[in-house]
């Protein structure tokens, strides 16, 4: 099953969506907008693909980043960067200079 699908199939029919999205066929899962970032430095790239392997338990469609297959996360435990039960267990907490530019 495609991403798309299977995020959409989870996703309430019972959700009020506004003119706008409605004609353009929108789901409000989507985001409308992005925040430019312009990554400074090894660390904050470190702490960004943090963020984004950790995304999918924060929205709650996984329960730790290893559950979730179309991550990159997988590639990263291969290569031995990270331990496979990373995000597993313990909240990852992020600062707000993360994930909100």
């Amino acid at each position: 099953m495609k991403i798309v699908g299977w995020v959409e199939e989870r996703n309430p029919t019972n959700e009020a969506h506004s003119a706008s999205r409605q004609n353009k066929k929108e789901k409000s899962i989507w985001q409308r907008r992005f925040w430019e970032h312009l990554i400074r430095n090894q660390q904050d790239l470190n702490r960004h693909i943090e963020y984004i392997h950790y995304n999918p338990v924060k929205h709650g469609i996984a329960k730790a980043p290893v559950d979730w297959e179309y991550s990159s996360f997988h590639r990263y435990v291969d290569k031995g960067i990270y331990d496979l039960k990373w995000g597993s267990g313990n909240k990852v907490e992020f600062d707000d200079t993360v994930g909100y530019e």
